[in-house]
């Protein structure tokens, strides 16, 4: 694990830098009518969820470049996420992936995960490859497949990883298909729709109590011609014709170029049935890039939508965050550690929106100062402000320089290519 005492001599290296950038910061925002410690405290209640099946390096249909010192297993991958929680403080849940990531032993990893400080959030299911024991194909499709033997093994995979889900403790499940055709005349598209929405009509009623189910959207891949859940409308028929405890999950790296992503989350805001992110970035397509890192702008305008959300509802907005990024490049770790920080930052400046202000400017059809009221508050610099959040809940003014002073990543590369590490089975 990351020794505390890192921590505290790094943050204690750049404290009278923080303390300046953050009395400069605060002064700023006074005379825009903000105070810095309600912010705080609104952000402090952002959090989002770390993909067990980020921890290691990715990899692409040419390639996959590993990195020293990857997990191993889930329990390694959750040792991972807890330094990650540790330095951000802002990431206590796992969403786990069934089968990449099940355990022989849910109790157990749960128990585990509690020792270090960690819960879970959404199961993934996977009907989009062939498992090895697997009687049946899905090279045809899943749920929405012709064959009804098919149809009744992919719905009770995600029977039992919803079984799985609750014996960790975890609230919901998050099923994206590759369903879908690559050929003209290849699927009847009505009929594959319908196959699939009478699929998740049988896993919607056995949702354990307190549930909920997420579908998720995707233009294409593997689908290139017709994906049956291929945008956020079909999402919102399947989720509407479900019932109350299923809803729509946007992925950000889910929609074709220059689609206007926020109108997207501003629709199903209205019908009610946002039910969470898969927080990614993308140029061209599903990229499963760094959030933030090619379109931070579009990222601000998703979380202003959020925020302003949360303003006219309150407590009922409860969207589930997570995480869904494939690091080919980057250390999965520092790759993960610098998402949650943007994914922050853009939260903060969301919260710095002069909502009265721009209230004003759009029933005023005042189209520059509407804008120039959303750019104030995306060009503040609010590093000093996330900084300081995490500062105070015992995380890393500079969780990524931290994380590098710590050595973590050499250790347990050492570690783990000797195999010092005794299961949580043995312990």
């Amino acid at each position: 694990m990351l020794d505390r005492d890192i921590v505290q001599r790094t943050n204690e290296s750049l404290e009278d830098a923080h303390r300046r950038d953050l009395d400069m910061l605060a002064e700023q925002l006074r005379r825009r009518g903000v105070e810095v410690d309600p912010v705080l405290a609104r952000l402090a209640l952002f959090q989002v969820a770390i993909p067990s099946w980020a921890l290691g390096t990715g990899g692409t249909r040419f390639g996959r470049f590993p990195g020293d010192g990857e997990p191993r297993d889930i329990y390694e991958k959750m040792d991972d996420i807890a330094v990650i929680h540790g330095l951000t403080r802002a990431s206590p849940r796992v969403s786990l992936h069934i089968p990449w990531d099940e355990p022989d032993d849910p109790g157990r990893l749960r128990d585990h995960a509690t020792e270090l400080g960690l819960g879970f959030d959404a199961v993934n299911s996977n009907t989009f490859q062939d498992q090895a024991a697997q009687p049946l194909s899905y090279k045809f499709g899943s749920l929405c497949h012709t064959d009804p033997a098919v149809r009744e093994q992919a719905i009770a995979h995600n029977l039992h990883v919803m079984e799985v889900g609750r014996e960790l403790g975890s609230r919901s499940i998050s099923i994206w298909l590759a369903d879908g055709s690559s050929f003209p005349g290849q699927m009847h598209l009505r009929r594959g729709f319908e196959r699939t929405l009478a699929s998740l009509e049988q896993v919607y009623a056995r949702l354990p109590e307190g549930w909920r189910l997420f579908t998720e959207h995707k233009p294409y891949e593997p689908a290139f011609y017709a994906t049956v859940v291929q945008d956020w409308g079909s999402s919102l028929l399947l989720a509407q014709a479900l019932g109350e405890r299923a809803s729509c999950l946007v992925d950000l790296g889910h929609h074709l170029p220059n689609t206007n992503v926020e109108l997207v989350v501003a629709r199903l805001i209205t019908a009610g049935k946002l039910g969470g992110f898969h927080f990614n970035d993308a140029k061209y397509g599903d990229d499963d890039l760094t959030a933030g890192s090619i379109k931070p702008y579009q990222l601000f305008l998703v979380m202003n939508e959020l925020v302003d959300a949360v303003r006219d509802a309150g407590d009922a907005f409860d969207p589930a965050y997570m995480i869904d990024q494939s690091h080919n490049l980057k250390d999965p770790m520092e790759a993960l550690l610098q998402t949650v920080d943007n994914l922050q930052r853009a939260y903060a400046k969301a919260l710095l929106v002069d909502r009265e202000a721009l209230d004003h400017h759009q029933e005023n059809n005042d189209v520059l100062m509407a804008e120039e009221t959303l750019r104030t508050a995306f060009e503040t610099d609010v590093r000093p402000l996330v900084a300081e959040l995490r500062r105070r809940g015992g995380g890393a003014l500079d969780p990524v320089a931290t994380f590098r002073a710590s050595g973590y990543r050499a250790e347990v590369a050492g570690a783990r290519r000797r195999g010092d590490y005794v299961p949580p089975q043995s312990l």
